[in-house]
């Protein structure tokens, strides 16, 4: 929990970032190209939709193929819309932000929590119970909603602000850290 990252310093937390990018180094390109599309842009497409599904469902093959059935649903137009809506507004309108991204076919807390840190790394996290068990301890029933993420956000950017780190930073490398203690 939070109390023992309180000994973690700045790089403790650069190290486990890299080691994060290095394991899942497919993963990292392809975040690194799809949030340089989506800052350039400040809007998406279907296929950029279809891409987050790609790179959030990877090694869930039936989850990948049921979600982009669902996202494929979805207008060109009011993709191109929502996204521009939630990718133009202040970054203090978080919440409007997953709203605006959530009303989209598929789209759920979780995928708009990976589209926003994909688009602004230093502000944004991805909406994982790794990184709330490290900073909030063990999840609540129901996890993956909004109002959680706001929360998570909330402290992960303290964090972030006291390491004077992006916040993607801190997310990637509590998750590595995560993913290497339970083998």
């Amino acid at each position: 929990m939070l109390t023992r990252l309180n000994c973690v310093d700045k790089a403790t937390f650069l190290m486990w970032s890299r080691k994060y990018d290095k394991s899942l180094g497919w993963q990292a390109q392809k975040e690194r190209e799809l949030g340089a599309r989506f800052r350039k842009a400040k809007a998406l497409t279907c296929s950029d939709l279809a891409q987050v599904v790609e790179w959030k469902f990877k090694d869930e093959p039936e989850k990948k193929t049921r979600v982009l059935e669902l996202v494929s649903r979805n207008q060109e137009a009011t993709v191109n819309r929502l996204t521009s809506q939630a990718l133009s507004i202040p970054s203090c309108e978080d919440g409007y932000r997953m709203n605006c991204l959530t009303l989209l076919e598929g789209i759920n807390p979780v995928l708009a929590s990976v589209i926003l840190a994909f688009f602004d790394p230093k502000q944004y996290a991805i909406l994982d119970s790794a990184t709330w068990k490290a900073l909030l301890g063990n999840p609540p029933a129901g996890l993956l909603t909004t109002q959680n993420y706001l929360k998570l956000l909330e402290v992960i950017r303290k964090t972030a602000a006291k390491q004077n780190l992006d916040v993607r930073v801190i997310d990637k490398a509590l998750y590595k850290k995560s993913l290497d203690e339970s083998k």
